[in-house]
This record gives C-alpha cells, sequence and structure tokens, in this order.
C-alpha cells in the first residue's frame, strides 16, 4: 500500500507560480512510477505529468509543455510539480498518483491516489 498526500495548492494570480508536492508513505517510494493529474470543474480528469522512480524520464501533456515540470526526491518520498506563468484554464483539483507500471499511470489507472489539492488562478 502507499499513501498519497498532495499540497501546495492555492489562490494565485495569472502568471504566478506554485509548487505542488505529494508526499508519499508506505512501500519502497523509487520503485513507483509517479503522476499528477487534474480535474477542472465539469470536465474529467487529465494527465498532466509522469516521472520514471529514478527520476531520468518525464512525460507531459502537451498544453503544459514549458509550463510545468515534475521532479521528485527520493529519499524525501516526495514528488513535486512545478507550475509557472499560470492561467485560468489551469485552475483544477490537482491529484497524485502511484503505480508500478508508466502506462497506467499515463492512462490513469494507477493503483493509488492522494486526496488532490485545488489550485485556483484568477485573472
Amino acid at each position: 500500500q502507499v499513501q498519497l498526500v498532495e499540497s501546495g495548492g492555492g489562490l494565485v494570480q495569472t502568471g504566478g507560480s506554485l509548487r505542488l508536492s505529494c508526499a508519499a508513505s508506505g512501500r519502497t517510494f523509487s520503485r513507483y512510477t509517479m503522476g499528477w493529474f487534474r480535474q477542472a470543474p465539469g470536465k474529467e480528469r487529465e494527465f498532466v505529468a509522469a516521472i520514471t522512480g529514478s527520476g531520468l524520464t518525464t512525460y507531459y501533456a502537451d498544453s503544459v509543455k514549458g509550463r510545468f515540470t515534475i521532479s521528485r526526491d527520493n529519499a524525501k518520498m516526495t514528488v513535486y510539480l512545478q507550475i509557472n506563468n499560470l492561467k485560468p484554464e489551469d485552475t483544477a483539483v490537482y491529484y497524485c498518483a502511484a503505480d508500478d507500471v508508466m502506462s497506467r499511470v499515463r492512462t490513469g489507472r494507477s493503483n493509488y491516489w492522494g486526496q488532490g489539492t485545488q489550485v485556483t488562478v484568477s485573472s
């Protein structure tokens, strides 16, 4: 079992930045691919970014490339999502996900999910 707890969301102005964190507990963190998803009001949850257990390979949704950066600190059992140049359309609940298999993370079929953290961007 892996427990995930997100933090770092909040209300920010357009153009601002946030760093989301997802702290994990449970089994060996470094074996898990980690991902971030988001769900805006009235929309389906969508993939944002993923990172391999080693941290050497990352994947991003086209809509966030260049503004979002995923990273991890295996010693701290934490994955991060740095969000720059925030836009109103980034407003959503952001979820952290973990799984052994990258394809399951990227397609939203992860075995483990956090409870989410709200990001609201004002125009």
